[in-house]
């Protein structure tokens, strides 16, 4: 035992040695001696590399040894350097600006430039090189830099110069706003399952906060045929080397060079159509083997993408095993502006340590991303040794006057001071809301806007319906809160008072919900008008299309996941439920000489009551399953991710007679299935749902506890996968078996002006049998141009008014 002891004493010295690294670091610059921002560097042989930051300056720590180390950006010559490295060494680099010639190119008889062919030899190869590598690991390193350029003293009364003071900013409002590194070891299987786990995190003027930085952003494959960036680009942007990228581009060969024995053909492209989602460019094509070398694109508001005005993507591969490239650096650089303010910035990637052959578990594609609580502790050691793309004067500047702030920001009196400030009551909160917290206890007070809280309606005349809720984290771990709230309401034409209370309780894995009070509420459980429009509607055209009845309840609910995408819920109520005439017939205009219609959707020009007064008990459970066990793990919880397949859902409704002196018996049997933002490509998203169901006995029950619908009757459609455009509100309901689809499409961001998509649209409107008996084929509408939206609506089901009539609807239309 000693003499182990006494070999692990001799042994430390050695092991420090073996594991110690020295750094090589320099600057780059270019014959002119102006720093390359953003060149790339690695070790022949290895996937071992870095970048050079905004400055042209670089850091690369290895072991000792002797390295083949190369030096390269894009548009520039490759240096290469043999360096001995003992302890850390200063090495400047000066890359010559590359000389593609055009010299021995020829030109087809046809008079094709030759990069066509270069190009169609690209895309014959695309395929192979998407799937070639079919899985792999590696380590990213991800730098994420935005600036504020230039901003107004104050906008729209807030004051913008106290804001840009107290994040950091300079007296002109200029400087960094987003400063952030991490790292990140990754994993790719084909074809598309991804695993990211963060391993360190920084953030400028923050000590709590997690970087946004993901690899998954960053991973961009242009031997995809499309790039799709929700959020950034409203469309897909079709890849240069895409299969029907000839019928979207134009090509332009501007030369070629040898570089490590390679011929590299350099390629200018451009959109045929200015509104076409196409890149602009340089793409760097390796001959032979058609591969990407290297790109340099960009696109523009021309392109409709959001929030910037030019985007610029820089990628460039490095060899990784006998056959295979991947991506050394990616970079994303963008500019815009909205109204006086104006801002840059850039995100960039360092790839190294890949592994193309490694060994995955089961489950190791499960969990998407993890970020584990600790990683935003490392210190500046830790970050001075790991960082492979050195700070800038800038930076290193912006991390230490933040970090004073930071610790200012995150202790309790400064949290105190700000809720005090925040926190003011004052005139202005009685019409706008005001809002109350206490950041470092987690608690908040919330006060509806009066101005919201005032609506009219034919029963109630002028309503006020207004309230609060209180919310205070119970639940550290996983970010769970307590609520409490309650409303208080007065209709001012049937002098009634209304109410609620509710709370919403995690208990365990549940959340559980208590709600009671008497309220005036729609018909229609599905609510597809809102009071707003209906007030809109009945004061300015006298037309009152929502129809309510009052309600007096209490309830419980709780719901929980079951297991990944497997969730339940269940209710249970009892109501006491009153149909309720209209009590005026005022309004501010009376356009055509109207009279308003009764509350009795199924005789409109008679106050009679749709059902008498009555009582319900009943039972709601459902379970849904998406088919995904997808999940992203935080130190505050697991948030399961949207599935790629479509959703189910089974519903159970039971209504049962002599509970609570419960009136109705009844069960409703139903099942749907679902999926929304579907892509489908160039073509933009699609969304569908069908829903069926049958009432397995209708022994007793009135109309609220009908099957509803969510229709549409005026010009401000509550847009809902399952909304129908054209449907009554009311008169479709059923009390037997039903069965209703949705389809639409978004064609969200293509410009159709130039091309006709539709010329006539026919609808086939079946009016309920009640109020026509014949149907009508109408001429709908022409369109010309321009569509965004189509929607196609469906639905059949049994008349409630006639279990032996069936009514049912077709729904077509779209909106620009």
């Amino acid at each position: 035992m000693k003499l182990i002891i006494a070999l692990l004493f001799f042994m430390i010295p050695g092991i420090a040695v073996f594991g110690q690294q020295v750094s090589v670091s320099g600057k780059i610059t270019n014959e002119h001696n102006q720093p390359i921002p953003f060149a790339s560097i690695y070790v022949k042989n290895t996937t071992a590399g870095t970048s050079s930051n905004s400055d042209g300056d670089y850091t690369l720590q290895l072991k000792p040894g002797t390295y083949e180390i190369r030096f390269g950006s894009v548009g520039y010559k490759q240096e290469n350097k043999v360096v001995t490295l003992t302890v850390n060494k200063q090495l400047n680099i000066v890359l010559k600006t590359e000389s593609y010639q055009l010299t021995d190119v020829v030109i087809s008889a046809t008079g094709e430039n030759p990069a066509y062919g270069i190009i169609r030899k690209a895309i014959k190869k695309r395929k192979q090189h998407l799937q070639e590598v079919k899985a792999y690991t590696c380590d990213v390193y991800i730098k994420g830099v935005q600036k504020l350029l230039a901003a107004p003293k104050k906008f729209m009364g807030f004051d913008v110069q106290k804001a840009t003071s107290e994040a950091g900013l300079d007296s002109n409002r200029r400087g960094i706003i987003y400063l952030s590194e991490s790292q990140s070891k990754y994993s790719f299987e084909q074809p598309d399952k991804v695993h990211e786990e963060m391993i360190s995190s920084k953030v400028s003027g923050s000590n709590r906060a997690f970087s946004y930085n993901r690899a998954s952003d960053m991973k961009i494959n242009f031997y995809e045929n499309i790039q799709v960036w929700q959020g950034l680009s409203n469309r897909p942007v079709i890849s240069p080397v895409a299969d029907n990228a000839l019928f979207y581009y134009k090509y332009k060969l501007l030369g070629k060079t040898v570089e490590n024995g390679e011929t590299i053909y350099k390629i200018r492209v451009t959109p045929k159509r200015t509104y076409d989602a196409c890149f602009q460019g340089d793409i760097y094509i390796l001959e032979d083997s058609w591969r990407i070398y290297s790109l340099n694109l960009f696109i523009t508001k021309a392109q409709n993408i959001n929030f910037v005005d030019t985007l610029r993507f820089s990628q460039q591969f490095f060899p990784v095993g006998k056959t295979a490239w991947m991506p050394s650096t990616v970079k994303f650089e963008f500019v815009g502006g909205f109204f006086s303010f104006k801002f840059s910035g850039y995100f960039i990637s360092v790839y190294k340590n890949y592994n193309i052959e490694p060994v995955f578990s089961k489950n190791e594609f499960n969990e998407v991303l993890r970020i584990s609580t600790g990683i935003n502790k490392k210190d500046s050691v830790f970050w001075a040794n790991e960082r492979p793309i050195p700070l800038t004067e800038e930076e290193k500047t912006d991390y230490k006057n933040k970090a004073v702030l930071a610790r200012k920001r995150e202790s309790k009196p400064y949290l105190d001071s700000l809720d005090r400030v925040n926190n003011k009551f004052n005139a202005g909160a009685i019409l706008g809301g005001y809002h109350y917290r206490d950041r470092y206890k987690h608690e908040y007070l919330n006060l509806d806007p009066l101005l919201t809280a005032v609506k009219f309606n034919t029963v109630q005349g002028f309503d006020i319906n207004y309230g609060g809720s209180f919310s205070k984290r119970i639940d550290t771990l996983n970010n769970r809160y307590l609520v409490i709230g309650a409303k208080a309401g007065y209709g001012f034409a049937d002098h009634k008072f209304t109410g609620n209370v509710y709370t919403l309780l995690p208990v365990s894995s549940f959340t559980l919900g208590i709600k009671a009070g008497s309220e005036v509420v729609d018909l229609n459980g599905d609510n597809p008008i809102s009071p707003l429009v209906n007030t809109f509607y009945s004061l300015f055209e006298k037309e009152n299309y929502e129809k309510l009845y009052q309600k007096r309840y209490v309830s419980l609910s709780a719901n929980k996941r079951i297991a990944g995408g497997w969730l339940a819920s269940a209710s249970a109520e009892w109501a006491d439920r009153t149909w309720l005439p209209n009590a005026t017939s005022y309004s501010f205009f009376n356009p055509g000489n109207k009279t308003y219609m009764s509350n009795n959707p199924l005789l409109p020009n008679a106050d009679i009551p749709l059902f008498p007064e009555n009582q319900s008990f009943k039972i709601t459970l459902r379970t849904s399953y998406d088919f995904s066990d997808k999940y992203e793990t935080f130190p505050t919880g697991r948030r399961y991710l949207p599935s790629p397949y479509p959703t189910i859902g089974v519903n159970y409704i039971t209504g049962i007679k002599g509970v609570l002196g419960s009136d109705v018996d009844y069960s409703l049997l139903s099942a749907d299935i679902s999926k929304s933002n579907i892509n489908a490509g160039v073509l933009g998203q699609s969304s569908f749902y069908v829903g069926a169901g049958k009432f397995l006995n209708d022994n007793k029950l009135y109309y609220p506890d009908y099957q509803q619908f969510a229709g549409n009757q005026v010009l401000f459609y509550k847009s809902g996968i399952s909304s129908f455009l054209l449907l009554n509100y009311y008169t479709f309901s059923t009390y037997k078996e039903y069965i209703e689809g949705h389809f639409e499409q978004n064609f969200s961001g293509f410009i159709l002006n130039k091309i006709p998509l539709i010329r006539k649209l026919k609808l086939q409107e079946i009016v309920d049998a009640n109020y026509l008996s014949t149907s009508s084929l109408k001429n709908y509408t022409e369109l010309g141009f321009g569509v965004q939206y189509l929607n196609f609506r469906l639905m059949y089901g049994k008349s409630f008014n006639s279990g032996s009539n069936v009514n049912s609807a077709v729904r077509l239309g779209v909106s620009f």
